[in-house]
């Protein structure tokens, strides 16, 4: 059977929002890229994922020209509440950081970039199988794959990008003598429905009580988006409509406070709570972005955000590393795809310097946004065979936080996103 080959700067494994934002902040740089996805379009733009964004996430979209839905679709939350045994407190990212976050689902972020690189004739492959990567350690990496159709294709690249999500191949291709894995797994889950429902509330809220954590959160002005800690093995069909909302009602107080918004719940499902990163994030003509690099618990909302930042921090270097290729080529074609150092084709070649940056860029901001998460995490959530002790010291740090405008300015700081 013939296989098809295209010829690209950059191959992308992965078509999700660090994927498709990275191959149009490629080409608009001049860098050309090719990108393609295990799953389908429709299948992604129809899986609910969560969506607040800071401000310098929606930055990208806007500088990127996807379209404007996130400014008029989405909704810009000036602040955020935090309740502690019934008792709420709202932090006013504005007064205290100057900047807000916007809630915009993930799925619909996806959708904007898949329109757009289409829109602009990019080259994706959706729901693709078979999926290899070769050479990454060669200056002639390659990525091969059955596409939709049955046919065999092939990507030639100088550079290989992998945001392939939490179940990264691409990640395994670091060989474990260069790769340590940072890995750790909590105790409970988050236990997530939608409700067709109008919001409880014009922000999130943020709970904890002895009965645990909960989540009031939004979609749009007729779905909500609720979550209550649980434990890992929950199975959803043991909850039923009326114990699910009694629950986040109880955590969130009875008496005097936020009346819950209910309705049919039309989705359930259990999310475990993990965090990983991997170091570094490059190696030989490979680098990674987003989850295929870390992945973070949701408490913080660091997820997609955290993948933005790393598209930041790439980009610049990848066309550091692209100019750099082409300005060999040109002062020698014999050297090919080489670079500057000569070598036999096939022959292994370092990582160059301009990805290793990125990778220590990315990584200081990766471990700042873990240890926000860490520590959110244990602040709003009941450990397993906690004693009272423990929940009267939590008391204590979440009133150190609320009633104090420094408190409540690093988590407004850490919650809106760190400038680069």
């Amino acid at each position: 059977m013939t296989e098809h080959t295209t010829r690209v700067d950059v191959g992308i494994v992965g078509g999700g929002p660090a994927g498709l934002m990275t191959a149009l902040l490629l080409k608009r740089r001049g860098i050309s890229a090719a990108v393609i996805e295990t799953r389908t379009k429709d299948t992604i733009h129809h899986t609910q994922r969560a969506g607040i964004l800071e401000a310098a996430t929606v930055d990208m979209l806007v500088d990127a020209e996807v379209g404007s839905r996130v400014l008029t679709a989405g909704h810009e939350h000036e602040g955020t509440v935090l309740s502690f045994d019934g008792e709420a407190h709202r932090i006013d990212f504005q007064a205290l950081v100057g900047r807000s976050v916007w809630l915009y689902p993930q799925n619909e972020v996806f959708f904007d970039l898949a329109n757009a690189w289409e829109r602009e004739g990019g080259e994706i492959h959706w729901a693709v199988t078979d999926t290899e990567v070769h050479g990454v350690e060669t200056a002639s990496p390659r990525i091969s794959f059955t596409d939709a159709h049955a046919a065999q294709r092939s990507i030639e690249a100088d550079l290989i990008i992998g945001t392939d999500g939490s179940r990264s191949m691409c990640r395994k291709l670091i060989p474990e003598a260069v790769r340590t894995d940072h890995f750790i797994s909590y105790p409970f889950a988050w236990f997530g429905i939608l409700c067709e429902a109008p919001p409880t509330a014009p922000e999130l809220i943020y709970a904890n009580s002895e009965l645990g954590f909960a989540l009031i959160s939004q979609r749009n002005e007729t779905v909500q988006r609720m979550y209550f800690q649980c434990d890992p093995d929950t199975d959803v069909q043991s909850w039923s409509e009326d114990a699910i909302f009694d629950h986040i009602q109880a955590v969130l107080g009875t008496e005097g406070g936020v009346q819950l918004k209910r309705g049919p719940i039309i989705e359930k499902t259990v999310l475990p709570f993990r965090s990983y990163v991997c170091d570094p994030l490059s190696h030989g003509r490979l680098v990674l972005a987003g989850d295929a690099g870390h992945t973070v618990p949701p408490t913080g909302a660091k997820g997609l955000n955290l993948a933005f930042a790393d598209v930041r921090a790439l980009i610049p270097r990848v066309e550091e590393f692209i100019t750099e290729l082409r300005e060999n080529r040109t002062a020698d074609p014999a050297k090919g795809s080489e670079g500057p150092e000569s070598k036999e084709p096939g022959a292994a070649v370092e990582t160059p310097e301009a990805l290793r940056r990125y990778s220590r860029t990315a990584l200081d901001r990766v471990w700042k946004a873990q240890n926000f998460s860490y520590w959110a995490t244990n602040l709003l959530h009941r450990q397993p065979e906690e004693n009272p002790f423990t929940h009267q010291r939590r008391r204590g740090e979440f009133e150190a936080i609320t009633g104090s405008v420094y408190g409540q300015a690093y988590f407004a700081d850490s919650y809106t996103g760190w400038s680069d």
